[in-house]
């Protein structure tokens, strides 16, 4: 039996042995397959918070414009894009007999261009508007010592 393995056939298989495992490791099945997936996006939270710091003197028949001016400041986690700024005269109020409304004021150039990305916590300027006591051929008492109330309107894309 010593003979029966002998020097050339114990190399041809151990040849043969380190070819299988060889085939072995480069064996691989093919095949396909698909998937899907999903990803939320943000609702984005509108918090923003308008303030105004214009500084204004009590107005009267024939005063010249007043500027209005304020910061708007972003309070949310994400990133909020603040294209402008609108005021608009939302009331008048403590007027006297007679009564006083919008209409006796001019609020001009409206919507202040702020153009900005704003990060959490972060706050940018607005101002150019202007608002005036106009000037009215009657009797205007009925708006002495009134408070014009304003509204600010964020306005981005």
């Amino acid at each position: 039996m010593k003979k029966f393995f002998g020097k050339k056939r114990t190399l041809a298989l151990a040849v043969v042995a380190v070819l299988a495992v060889a085939g072995a490791a480069i064996a691989y099945w093919t095949t396909s397959g698909s998937g899907s997936g999903t990803a939320a996006v943000s609702s984005g939270a509108a918090n923003l918070t308008v303030t105004d710091t214009s500084v204004l003197t009590p107005m009267y028949p024939g005063d010249s414009a007043q500027t209005l001016q304020g910061t708007v400041k972003n309070n949310a986690d994400n990133k909020a894009m603040v294209d402008s700024v609108t005021a608009s005269i939302a009331s008048v109020s403590g007027a006297g007999a007679g009564g006083c409304d919008a209409s006796d004021f001019t609020l001009s150039a409206a919507t202040m261009t702020v153009g900005q990305e704003l990060a959490k916590d972060q706050t940018a300027n607005f101002s150019g508007a202007t608002i005036q006591f106009n000037n009215k051929n009657t009797n205007q008492d009925g708006c002495k010592g009134a408070t014009v109330h304003l509204t600010y309107t964020v306005n981005s894309n």
